[in-house]
This record gives structure tokens, sequence and C-alpha cells, in this order.
């Protein structure tokens, strides 16, 4: 039944449970261990990865590339499975578990074992990329269209503020370790990866057990790989005739490289550009959380009066001005203000992103999965590209400022693209 609150509660949870990964592994605590011990035996940047030397930052910049890569290329076949046997569930859960017990595995990260912390964070990238294809995809079986935009805000809500939540936990765990029984901040941190875990597989069954099982009634006959591959073809082919919704992805490529290379990586920024203690970096991204929420409420309220694409538009020039503006950064307190006002737009973009894209799809669809894949997959693709070229400047330069001169002109193609995109739905379309 759409519109059920129960079942929209249970699928904004799958955000609150995942979400946490987002924030302590990606964004706060494990960027800053990992600068911390994944050092060589003089306490420099270059690091042994199976033979071969890297600066470490550079090596995890390729690594996250990898991830999303793979993820990539295994989604739109599984998710044509999916849609053909009615089993989006499956796949979410499988893909949670993935995630969540490689967040588990990284409390055996010590540095020591560059290898085994590369493996870990690779995994739980793809356990959380590879769920969302399937979570999104819920999103037009559970709400109507005009409902679309406000409840994708509050699931980002909801994974803002519980990703919070566990963060300010494990914080207070990791400043005074003794007090719980731990020998110093680095076992502390590395507890805060295994309660990641736990709390995702914890919540997300909860969730999961309450979203509808098989909506179409979906009763699949034949080989699953055969007729899954048949269902994502079939797709395909409505999506080459479907002018706005390519330039849409087209678009949403190039600016999405921007918004996920900066959530990933600024926390690095602030650490060699800046010198940050990881104190004043913790502060910042649980600022961006917060900002987040209110940023992703604040632009489906835009959205229902200016059209989505109009939304759109308007954050994606804020995005461009704080990429430049990055490049100047040299105080702290501009890269408080600079924090600021992109989480704002960080809530706003990603939630309006994935309730524009569910309105171009055609509404009696039943391929909701297939669709999706084809957002998700430009979504990581756009991450592969986005974090390989900012890992690759730096490099090159020497110096991360550069790369954000890159994130800015991904942006500007980004809204070339986007601002040609016509859409019949006037909810969508600008007003």
């Amino acid at each position: 039944m759409l519109n059920e609150k129960k079942t929209i509660r249970a699928w904004c949870m799958y955000d609150w449970a995942n979400s946490v990964y987002s924030l302590t592994i990606t964004s706060a605590i494990f960027p800053i261990y990992y600068q911390a011990v994944a050092v060589n035996a003089n306490g420099g940047d270059r690091v042994s990865f199976f033979g071969t030397e890297v600066v470490n930052s550079v090596l995890y910049s390729y690594a996250l590339s990898a991830s999303f890569l793979l993820v990539a290329i295994i989604l739109p076949i599984l998710s044509g499975i999916a849609d053909y046997a009615g089993k989006k569930k499956f796949f979410l859960k499988m893909f949670m578990l993935i995630g969540s017990f490689s967040c588990i595995g990284l409390f055996f990260f010590t540095g020591k074992n560059i290898e085994w912390g590369i493996l870990c964070s690779v995994m739980a990238s793809v356990g959380y990329s590879g769920s969302l294809v399937f979570y999104d995809a819920f999103l037009n079986e559970i709400v109507t269209e005009d409902k679309r935009d406000i409840v994708s805000a509050r699931g980002y809500s909801y994974g803002y503020l519980g990703s919070v939540i566990l963060l300010v936990l494990n914080l207070v765990v990791i400043e005074m370790p003794n007090t719980f029984g731990l020998a110093d901040a680095g076992i502390a941190s590395r507890v805060a990866f295994l309660t990641v875990g736990v709390w995702w597989i914890g919540f997300s069954l909860y969730a999961i057990a309450k979203l509808p099982e098989n909506p179409h009634g979906r009763k699949p006959e034949g080989h699953y790989l055969t007729n899954g591959y048949r269902e994502l073809r079939n797709v395909w082919g409505q999506l080459k005739d479907m002018e706005g919704m390519r330039k849409y992805l087209l678009a949403f490529f190039f600016y999405n490289m921007g918004v996920q290379t900066v959530m990933y990586l600024a926390a690095t920024f602030g650490s060699k550009e800046l010198k940050m203690e990881a104190s004043k970096l913790i502060m910042t991204v649980l600022l961006i959380q917060f900002v987040a929420i209110a940023g992703s409420y604040l632009f489906a309220f835009v959205s229902k009066k200016r059209g989505n694409i109009q939304s759109l538009l308007v954050m994606i020039v804020i995005w461009i001005v704080c990429c430049l503006y990055a490049y100047f950064v040299n105080q702290e307190i501009e890269f408080f203000a600079l924090a600021a006002v992109v989480g704002l737009v960080m809530g706003g973009i990603q939630s309006l992103s994935r309730a524009t894209f569910s309105k171009i799809m055609p509404p009696d669809t039943v391929d909701t999965a297939s669709f999706f894949s084809f957002y998700d997959v430009t979504y990581n693709l756009s991450i592969v590209f986005g974090t390989f070229v900012y890992g690759y400047i730096e490099q090159v330069t020497g110096s991360m400022r550069n790369s954000t001169l890159a994130l800015a002109s991904f942006f500007i193609i980004g809204i070339i693209f986007l601002s040609q995109v016509k859409l019949k739905n006037a909810s969508t379309q600008a007003a």
C-alpha cells in the first residue's frame, strides 16, 4: 500500500542504519585513523602495498575508485535479476551483510597490515554502494510521486541524525579510552569500526523486515541470470527513447563526481593542507551532518515551489563557488564556514537527485531496481572518476588544492547538461 507510515519509516530506517558507515568510515574516524597508522618505518606517508610504494592518501583514493568500479560492473545484472525474481530485499540484505562485516573487519587493521585495511575498506564500500540501488528502488513502490521529494529528504535526514548519534558516542570513547577500559585512542578507534558494523546490521534487519517482499507479485520461471539480463535489456531499450532521463544521468554523472569526492576526501584535505587536529576535523564533519538535515528539507521545500531542476541548478552553482573558495582556504575558521555551506547543499542535492530520478522513471514500471541501477551505476562511476582524478592530480602536483579546481570543472559541466533537461512533469521541471 502506497504512503503507509510504517513502511515509510522502515525505509527511512535503512538510511539510519547504513549512514553510520558514510560518516564514521568514509568521512570522520577512519580517514584520520588511516592517515595516522598508514605510515612507513620513518613516519612518512609513502607506504608499501603488495610491494609497490605509494603515498597513503593516493592509495586510499585509488582503493575507493576500485570499489565503486566493481559495484558499477556487477550492479546492472543483479538489478535485472532482482526485478525479474522479485528479490530486491534479498540483494539489499546480501550487500548490507558484506558491508557491515567488512566494517567489523577493520577492527583488526593496525597499520602494519595495510593490505588488510584496504581490502576491508574496499569491501565495506562495495557493500554500502551495492545496497543503495535496491534500497532506492523501493521509493517508487512505497510512496506516490507527490511525496517523493519529502520522503527522500526524510530518509537522508534519518541517516544524518543516526550517524551523528553513533559518532558522538564513539568520540566520547576515543577521547577517554581509559574510562572504558581501553589502552589508547587507537584501539578505541578500532572499536568504533566494530560498532559501525553492529549498528548497520541491527537496524538494517528491522528495516528490511518491514519493507514489502515482492510488491509486484513477480513469479520467476527459468534461469535467473538469463531472464535478469533480458529484464535489464528491456529497461535499456526504454532508456534509449527517454531523452530527458539520458540527459539527466549525464548531468548527474558530472556534478556527482564533485559532490561525492568532496564528501569522501574533505577530512583528508583538512588534515594534509591545513594541518588541522583530529578533534577539529571531527567537529567539521558533525557540523556538515547537522546542516545537511536542514538542507535536505529546505531544498525539498524549494523544489515544491520552483521545481526539481531549478533547485538542483541553484545548488550546483553553490557547489562551484565552494570548490573555488576551497582553493584559497588557509585558516581554520574559513574551513568551518565552507563546511557549513557544503553541508547545506550536500543534504539538498543528495535527496533531491534521487527523488528527481524517481519522477523521471515511467510511472507504471515494475523494473524499479533496473532503472535505479542506471542511476546508481552512474553514481558509482562518477565516484570512480572523481576520486581517481582527485588522487592523480595530487600525485602529479603535490597539492590537494589543485584537485579542488578539477572538482569545480565537474560541476560546471554538470550544470551545462542539467540546464538542457526538459521534463513534462511540472513538479520536476523548473517553474
